[in-house]
């Protein structure tokens, strides 16, 4: 068996076709709840069944979530169900409240276990953290949902996890994997045996490839994932080492910075993410991490969307001569010169003082657009710095739309 299940090799078209089928019902759920009924006042849910139809709704930063929160505690108006309807109830940094569902794998990430080879029967080290934040229970559960044993051991304390191990010989590790390379290099200075760990799935830190290879070079054939505190595992990386498969019963976006709107197929852009549980959708939400979509499908067999993984934040807002300027007013210099393609403001010093220039793509610029290019600067960051216009093409595939480089 090299599938979790048939979801994961399904004609792409009616993966597209179910998704948006189901999504007018976790619409009308979603707007049960106060604050989701503010902001997508006046949407017809049974409206709203294509990408494009998702694309004109409002996006929901994370980033606004812990004021949210306070103004509106636990949840900021954004979930129907008391919180006693819950399994468990979290906080991450922010503070930001997340619930857990009462159903198996609430996070969604058993299929992603599977994909990096865990099976029903193993034992598995959890090492992220059980205190408050969600993280231990996401891969928890997650594990337990595919038939597996956990050693809920949490990050720390390396002796005690060396007699787990030596004790209960587990096969798989789940955390991060600066703390993997803790263990096995704790494990060879005092003479444990470890030698059981044979795969991981790991997330919550920047695995490079150094590290990917001296893991590797230990015996343990390690994958990553990415997810968050809010939806649980986000997407996951198969034995074809070729990017990562977005999860199941998640519509993933990529939008320019500042906006909601999509960019161009394989362009750098954010992660905007639609959950399609009805006990607690996500419409919309902007994670602030920069990703972008891979052509094609997985050559393991997976057909659904895949990304490049982990490429940054989008939350680029960035202080010039004591002025806050947001990725939002370059996209709103943008909508109001619409001949332009990719834009990027770069941020330098001149001397002692902040100085800002806007570098615009343009296939035909007219003779006055510079000049109204700057003015629509001043206007919408109350600053002034100079325009570059450029051939499409020349600007980085980055993401960035601020580039500081003071």
């Amino acid at each position: 068996m090299t599938h979790y299940d048939a979801l994961e090799t399904r004609d792409p078209a009616a993966r597209e076709q179910d998704l948006f089928g189901r999504l007018p019902d976790v619409l009308h759920a979603a707007m049960k709840a106060p604050a989701y009924a503010a902001l997508l006042q006046g949407i017809d849910p049974q409206d709203i069944t294509t990408r494009a139809a998702l694309a004109q709704l409002p996006v929901l930063r994370k980033s606004e979530l812990p004021a949210l929160h306070k103004a509106a505690p636990p949840f900021g108006g954004f979930v129907a169900q008391a919180p006693g309807a819950f399994s468990r109830l979290f906080t991450s940094p922010g503070p930001i409240f997340e619930p857990e569902a009462a159903h198996i794998d609430p996070w969604r990430g058993a299929r992603a276990l599977f994909a990096s080879g865990f099976r029903s029967g193993d034992i598995v080290l959890n090492t992220f953290s059980y205190h408050l934040t969600p993280g231990g229970f996401i891969f928890d559960a997650s594990a337990r949902a595919l038939g597996c044993a956990v050693i809920p051991a949490g990050p720390g304390n390396t002796e005690a996890q060396f007699e787990l191990i030596e004790a209960y010989r587990p096969i798989g590790y789940s955390g991060t994997p600066d703390f993997l390379k803790i263990l096995l290099d704790g494990a060879a200075s005092a003479g444990r045996d470890v030698s059981s760990l044979k795969r991981a799935l790991v997330s919550g830190a920047a695995f490079p490839p150094s590290l990917q290879a001296e893991i590797k070079a230990r015996g343990i054939d390690a994958y990553q994932a990415f997810g968050t505190a809010d939806l649980g595992i986000v997407a996951y990386e198969t034995a074809a080492r070729d990017g990562m498969v977005v999860n199941e019963d998640l519509i993933l976006e990529i939008v320019r910075p500042g906006t909601g709107d999509p960019v161009a197929p394989g362009d750098v852009g954010e992660i905007v993410i639609t959950s399609l549980d009805p006990h607690h959708p996500w419409i919309r939400l902007a994670l602030g991490d920069l990703t972008a979509a891979l052509p094609g499908t997985s050559a393991c067999g997976r057909t659904n969307m895949r990304i490049k993984g982990w490429m940054g934040r989008a939350d680029q807002t960035t202080k010039i001569k004591g002025m806050f300027v947001r990725p939002e007013q370059v996209a709103e210099i943008g909508k109001r010169h619409p001949e332009l393609s990719r834009l990027r403001l770069v941020v330098t010093r001149a001397g002692e003082t902040d100085a800002m220039t806007l570098k615009a793509e343009c296939a035909a610029p007219a003779a006055d657009l510079q000049e109204a290019l700057a003015a629509s600067l001043r206007s919408v960051t109350k600053l002034s710095g100079q325009v570059e216009l450029v051939a499409p093409g020349t600007l980085p595939n980055d993401g960035k739309v601020i580039a500081d480089e003071r």
